[in-house]
């Protein structure tokens, strides 16, 4: 504390005494005690380690985002499927009644036919009647009027 302020220092490397200026040590080197031990180096992940893991997580995430396509692609082809049975079924549904409504306007208009066909036989005789009753009407005035 005898100059407050002044930065103390010691020599590098060494456990030598602190002071203004700091001096190299004489002994650098030949100390085995204090000579500098390397620090052994860290085992470095090799560049390809990092890769490795970066392209299996990406295989993985590439695989799940497959099979999701997947599943939606499943799901989307079952509902489309689906839509198409409906649309089969009412396809269906709609062609027998159709058909069963044909059968039923064929089977009305055959009826009346028929009954056309008895009309028209009818008035066939009545036309055959008249004229018989018309003429033996006529035959009657011919004599009343002479």
């Amino acid at each position: 504390m005898k100059k407050p302020g002044v930065v103390l220092k010691h020599p590098v490397g060494s456990g030598g005494p602190f002071g203004e200026h700091a001096e190299l040590p004489k002994d650098l080197g030949q100390d085995e005690r204090k000579k500098p031990v390397p620090k052994p180096a860290k085992a470095k992940k090799s560049p390809a380690q990092p890769d490795k893991v970066a392209d299996r997580k990406a295989a993985q995430a590439y695989e799940r985002e497959r099979q999701r396509r997947e599943r939606e692609e499943a799901k989307e082809e079952a509902a489309r499927q689906k839509r198409r049975e409906r649309r089969q079924q009412a396809v269906d549904k709609a062609q027998a009644a159709l058909d069963r409504a044909e059968q039923e306007h064929t089977r009305r208009a055959a009826a009346l036919r028929t009954e056309i066909e008895a009309i028209e036989e009818k008035l066939n005789a009545e036309e055959a009647d008249w004229d018989k009753e018309k003429q033996r009407l006529k035959a009657a005035l011919r004599r009343a009027a002479d």
